[in-house]
Order: C-alpha cells, then sequence, then structure tokens
C-alpha cells in the first residue's frame, strides 16, 4: 500500500468549493488510478492553516489532474509505502491518532421495518461511539486520553443530475490509543473505520509515540 499526501490551494475557489463538497474530491481521487476501480482511503487534514490532501491506495496515484483542480501548481505530491509502518504494528504499544469519521446510529420508528440512521451530534455520544467499537477494531482508549477536536456538517449533491441531497456529520478525533490486536488492528489502518469513505471518512493514521 501507499500512502499520498498532496498540498491543496485555498487561494482556488474550486478548492474552497471542493472542501464543503467532498464528492469533488472524491472524482479527482478515482482519476488518479488506472484499471478496476478500487476503493481507497483518502483524508483533508488541516495544519498550521494549511490543507492537505491524505490517501491511502494500493496503487501509486497519479495525481495531476487534481493538482490542476485544488493544488500548488509548482508543487507535486509525496508517495511512500505504508508496508513499513504497518510491520511497526505491535501489541500494546501505544500511538498518537487522528481520525475523521462519520459517527452514526440506527433509529428505529415503528412505522418501518428498518431503522433510520442518523449522525451524534454531540460530543458526548460521538466520543462513546468510538470508545464503545475501538476493541472490534483492535485498539482502546482512555476517556482522558482522546476528544473531538472538530465536528462539522457537510452538505452536497451527487449523481449526475445533482438531485441526490447528501447530509454527512464529519467528526475528526485525537489522541492517544493502544494496540491490543495487531492484525485486526493492520486491518482497521487498511481498510478505514465506519461510514462515509468515499467522502474522505473513516481514515485512521497513527505515528509512535516518541518517534520509536
Amino acid at each position: 500500500m501507499f500512502l499520498t499526501k498532496m498540498e491543496l490551494d485555498i487561494t482556488k475557489r474550486h478548492t474552497m468549493k471542493a472542501l464543503e463538497s467532498p464528492n469533488l474530491i472524491h472524482g479527482a481521487v478515482e482519476s488518479a488510478f488506472q484499471g478496476e476501480r478500487e476503493r481507497n482511503l483518502w483524508r483533508i487534514d488541516r495544519l498550521g492553516g494549511r490543507y492537505y490532501l491524505l490517501l491511502l491506495s494500493n496503487q501509486k496515484p497519479s495525481l495531476q489532474h487534481a493538482i490542476s483542480q485544488f493544488g500548488l501548481e509548482s508543487e507535486s505530491w509525496q508517495t511512500k509505502s505504508y508496508q513499513p509502518l504497518l510491520e511497526r504494528i505491535e501489541e500494546n504499544t501505544t500511538w498518537r491518532f487522528r481520525l475523521t469519521a462519520n459517527p452514526t446510529k440506527s433509529c428505529k420508528e415503528s412505522s418501518q421495518n428498518r431503522g433510520i440512521v442518523r449522525a451524534h451530534i454531540t460530543t458526548h455520544y460521538q466520543e462513546q461511539w468510538l470508545a464503545e467499537r475501538c476493541e472490534s477494531w483492535g485498539f482502546s482508549l482512555q476517556p482522558q486520553e482522546f476528544s473531538v477536536v472538530e465536528s462539522r456538517w457537510l452538505k452536497f449533491y451527487k449523481g449526475a443530475n445533482r438531485k441526490k441531497p447528501v447530509s454527512l456529520l464529519a467528526v475528526t478525533y485525537e489522541g492517544i490509543l493502544t494496540v491490543t490486536d495487531k492484525e485486526r488492528f493492520q486491518a482497521t489502518l487498511q481498510k478505514g473505520i465506519g461510514r462515509g469513505k468515499a467522502y474522505g471518512m473513516g481514515m485512521l493514521t497513527v505515528a509512535r509515540i516518541g518517534g520509536m
């Protein structure tokens, strides 16, 4: 697998529109690969006033189209192998993490056979959503060691005729986690967490504490 980073040019009108309409970035990500379509994880990060596209994929991407749409014309993108990080994963190790996800719940109504999926809109339940599920993804969390750092709605239209409205709540978590199941955690890093992966959700990134 490969991890790619590309800085976005926020002076471009198209970039600012794409930050609110992730289907535009989804299209640029899809166009970066040839052959059979695969589900790739991606995320937009804001660091020090700058915006970056992070992309995790099985193939090396060609982001020239994305550069022309959203990137700095004077810059390119950086791609590196993801395998060295995966090989460093061991049980009982601690890592700093960042995750943008779409925490949801299924609300059953008496008149319907299936529950309606709704977003958790309060910080308490957003944090509870992650804490209750983290073991199934191969890691554990302590309540005082992680938090929600950003929560915002993304509203856009999809489809050829742009008549299908979509509303997603993007919630960003940061903190410290402990690996409890090596293989499960490696799979989580590669496959992502929760819903909305096509629109920039679910990508978990980690850095070993102390840089070891």
